[in-house]
């Protein structure tokens, strides 16, 4: 994560807009029926939105645009990278489980991570909306929001996706693995 004052260059801004509308044109089949226009307007007047895409795509993630919500006329940016962003992970789940650790901590956790980029991890629910647009996390795995109950007994939630199925499944919040990052939604 690089310019903490949250503001981009112009040169920054029509790279990462360029950058965007490619992969929006490329990945058609995750937003039918939406218009580039119509989305490039709404990030051209929300300048701290596209400080938290370009920290999404600085760190691997490849964001794009999965769904409009009508009723708050907001547009809806998920990771899209194939694989967990390469640039998020070896992270335990959250503050808590960083300060629990003795030895061996890892650098930071996905809940800083993603507040401090604008974005929210994706719950379980979105994650699966994901897998539906294509195959992801087939040799990583995701931090997902994890529920209070489980959080309160040390515990975090994550998925993948193997043998062609969405696996959830459950660690102690302080773990970190190479291959487990996180995966953010941000709207627009």
């Amino acid at each position: 994560m690089t310019n903490q004052n949250k503001e981009l260059s112009p040169e920054q801004i029509e790279e990462l807009i360029r950058t965007l509308k490619a992969r929006f044109e490329n990945n058609m089949d995750r937003h039918e029926g939406l218009e580039w226009a119509k989305i490039q307007a709404k990030l051209e007047v929300n300048t701290e939105k596209l400080w938290s895409l370009n920290e999404m795509e600085q760190t691997g993630g490849e964001p794009d645009v999965v769904g409009h919500d009508e009723k708050t006329d907001t547009y809806i940016f998920y990771d899209c990278s194939a694989e967990s962003p390469k640039g998020r992970r070896s992270v335990c789940y959250d503050r808590e489980a960083l300060d629990s650790r003795k030895n061996h901590k890892p650098e930071n956790n996905a809940m800083d991570m993603a507040t401090a980029m604008g974005i929210e991890l994706l719950t379980e629910d979105q994650y699966r909306e994901l897998q539906k647009l294509g195959d992801f996390d087939r040799k990583t795995s995701s931090w997902v929001q994890t529920p209070a109950n489980i959080r309160k007994l040390g515990g975090a939630i994550f998925c993948d996706r193997r043998y062609d199925t969405v696996f959830v499944y459950h660690n102690g919040a302080e773990s970190y693995y190479a291959a487990r990052g996180f995966r953010g939604s941000l709207r627009v």
